[in-house]
């Protein structure tokens, strides 16, 4: 093909319309599909030390989840129910309806060889508690459903930072050139509050942003070409498209946003084959499903997520971010301000099974120990009802105070309690975590100094752990 004739890229397009490998490039393309890894781009680059987690999970529940239902055991709830917060330093609360307070509305039991307490929210979680290393002394800077989402992710309560996946990719690099390093599955029945700002790579090159996959219908939605080509004529095709995308750039100097779409033009063409069989869950044993709950309909998108996860893990994919909880205004998230009972419940019959499923599963499979499991929110939920003035209302109102997360896997003590709040489960009694100290603690595990993963940004070398944050060394084994 003759490409000395004056043509455009644009005129090329214009013409050629065959799905995401019709504007892919080739040059990648005819790399080995299976080539190693790629490094990242750190200054420094990771690792800083031998890392004990390869890739990591994170499960995100936007909404806030009550750290008093379901991790945070406060018996003085039960024997001060329906009383009033004592002392006196009176509440604000977030929606401004200060309750009495209200004991647990789901019954705590200790579980497992290490007696963590789990309550009945989680009964699949709760038979996996040994694998669990529970911090209940996280509190968040506001209590605000969006920057708190947003400070979960990237440490800032603001837009413009990179969110955690994009930091690991800009660390790391890939581990294979067919899938992407950070992938997203968000909540099938919505994106979250804030879409794509969640996984943005901020100010680091745009190729480090989280790829959206869905957990219903395919993977990629117009993966393959609309029409069926043979192997020579797709490669000629790519080979121009390549051609004209160097041209393109030559003439308007470097642009990390061009570069950063031919990048994924570059990886949809080699997605067209790594997709389809990272994704194919029929290849799973039907016992394999029954146990994600693929078959039962209070979780299935959920189940096929966890278990699409494992999958992505396995074929190379460095961090996999997956979302509970869809917009707000749905209704349906973990913001428990009418009934915790009600919303708690319908929620965890959508996680509890494949989550405990996905830490089963790593285990048996020896994946476990060197893949990291993180389990976060935004903030918790009150001692007291949302109800006004001597009522005791079913509701809890946003707490920022202290609230309950996890992690398992690489690397971590399991079946072990950091931290503490206070007697009622208002704020952190001892050790208090912010999300500069989780991610630091994050990013050790993965072989990464957090003080050392930084990126020069407007005359400040910016990090993920901002200028704060400690390792919580006690986590570790």
């Amino acid at each position: 093909m003759n490409l000395d004739r004056e043509f455009s890229r644009r005129n090329w397009l214009d013409q050629f319309a065959t799905g995401l490998g019709g504007i892919s490039a080739a040059m990648l393309f005819a790399r080995d599909l299976h080539a190693d890894s790629i490094r990242g781009e750190a200054a420094d680059p990771p690792p800083h030390h031998p890392p004990k987690a390869k890739r990591a999970i994170q499960i995100f529940l936007q909404g806030g989840l009550s750290q008093l239902e379901s991790f945070d055991y406060r018996p003085q709830l039960e024997k001060l129910h329906g009383k009033s917060v004592p002392g006196d330093e009176k509440p604000q609360g977030f929606m401004g309806k200060v309750g009495l307070l209200h004991r647990p509305h789901f019954a705590f039991k200790q579980r497992g060889a290490s007696g963590l307490w789990v309550s009945d929210l989680f009964p699949h979680l709760a038979e996996v508690a040994d694998e669990l290393t529970v911090i209940k002394s996280m509190w968040s800077g506001t209590g605000n459903h969006t920057p708190a989402t947003y400070e979960a992710n990237s440490g800032f309560r603001t837009l413009g930072f990179p969110a955690a996946g994009a930091w690991v990719s800009y660390g790391l690099g890939c581990e294979v050139d067919n899938l992407p390093t950070f992938v997203v599955l968000p909540d099938s029945r919505s994106w979250p509050t804030g879409r794509a700002n969640n996984w943005s790579s901020g100010f680091l090159p745009a190729r480090h942003q989280g790829v959206v996959l869905n957990t219903s219908g395919p993977a990629v939605r117009n993966l393959q070409p609309a029409t069926k080509l043979d192997d020579a004529t797709q490669a000629a095709r790519f080979a121009a498209v390549a051609e004209l995308n160097r041209r393109h750039l030559e003439e308007r100097g470097h642009d990390d946003a061009l570069e950063s779409r031919m990048r994924s033009y570059e990886l949809a063409a080699r997605m067209q084959l790594a997709i389809p069989q990272a994704t194919d869950l029929t290849q799973e044993t039907a016992a394999t499903q029954t146990m994600y709950g693929v078959d039962r309909k209070e979780c299935a998108d959920f189940a096929r997520a966890c278990l699409l996860s494992r999958r992505l893990l396995e074929h190379g994919v460095r961090f996999v971010q997956l979302w509970s909880g869809a917009a707000f205004g749905t209704e349906v998230h973990w913001d428990a301000h009418g009934s915790v009972p009600n919303n708690h419940r319908r929620e965890s019959d959508k996680i509890d099974q494949p989550v405990a499923a996905l830490l089963q599963d790593l285990r048996q499979r020896g994946m476990l120990d060197d893949t990291l499991v993180i389990f976060n929110t935004e903030f918790g939920r009150t001692p007291y009802s949302e109800s006004a003035g001597d009522k005791v209302g079913p509701g809890r109102d946003h707490n920022p105070d202290v609230f309950s997360v996890w992690l398992a896997g690489a690397g971590l003590k399991h079946g072990i309690t950091y931290g503490a709040s206070d007697d009622i489960g208002w704020k952190v009694g001892e050790k208090p975590v912010d999300v500069h100290d989780f991610h630091a603690t994050i990013l050790h595990l993965l072989g990464i100094d957090h003080t050392r993963l930084t990126f020069y940004h407007n005359g400040i070398q910016r990090r993920l752990t901002n200028v704060h944050g400690k390792v919580l060394t006690e986590l570790l084994s």
